[in-house]
């Protein structure tokens, strides 16, 4: 990972773009999405503000997810298949309740914003190791019985890790999956300020003036993660979906 060029047209010179679609291309789509938020505000469209905003949250999301940065990103190949959604999706639901979402982050002006994305998936890969020898050691306990059941989901009937074993397994791993989840909140907005400031500081207030409702939703919204009630409160967006 370290060999890897920084740059993407250096990049898919050495690796070519067919190579970079197959394995992932995560670090160099949030730098492409950053520059089109920037313009996005220089030119003050709200709706493509608030497209390339999303975008650039959700790639920034996926750069420290740590099985996205391996061959291995679902355990198919250590014969742990289904680790993908277990760590990504099962755990955080089970136990969102009990998890800080709140920090004292501010948000930084990122003078290396190439740097930084390289710095977190450095960050999520080294998590690896654990993720897969925690499950194995958890898994030794649980014999399929218990480690397995079926759910429909689409209609159709899935194999899925037990909330039992989810559970120990998410004890095992402590608060790895929350320090990420919080690490990753706070580099999408580093990157969205440092967009602002790129941008030349736009006036943002204006841009959904006639929305007076929605602002106020979201002030309350800002009270409740200081005092991480989020959950408390029923005002998490993602849980209500």
């Amino acid at each position: 990972m370290r060999t890897m060029q920084h740059d993407l047209k250096k990049a898919v010179e050495k690796y070519s773009w067919d190579t970079l679609k197959k394995y992932g291309y995560v670090p160099y789509q949030v730098l492409i999405e950053y520059d089109s938020l920037v313009n996005a505000l220089k030119h003050n469209n709200a709706d493509s503000i608030v497209f390339y905003a999303v975008d650039l949250a959700h790639y920034i999301e996926d750069a420290n997810v740590p099985l996205h940065t391996t061959n291995n990103y679902d355990g198919q190949l250590s014969n742990q298949k289904g680790l993908h959604a277990l760590w990504e999706s099962t755990i955080p639901e089970l136990e969102l309740s009990s998890y800080n979402l709140y920090t004292k982050h501010k948000a930084t002006y990122l003078t290396d914003k190439t740097e930084t994305i390289w710095m977190a998936v450095r960050r999520a890969h080294a998590l690896l190791p654990e993720m897969f020898e925690k499950e194995k050691e958890v898994a030794a306990n649980f014999p399929d019985s218990s480690k397995y059941e079926e759910r429909m989901y689409y209609g159709r009937k899935t194999k899925v890790y037990t909330d039992a074993f989810t559970k120990q397994y998410a004890e095992a791993l402590t608060t790895t999956i929350n320090d990420q989840l919080n690490f990753s909140a706070n580099m999408v907005a580093d990157f969205w300020y440092t967009a602002w400031v790129d941008a030349g500081k736009p006036s943002m207030k204006n841009l959904y003036k006639s929305q007076r409702s929605e602002r106020k939703k979201l002030c309350k919204e800002l009270k409740a993660y200081k005092r991480n009630d989020l959950i408390k409160d029923s005002l998490l967006r993602g849980r209500k979906e």
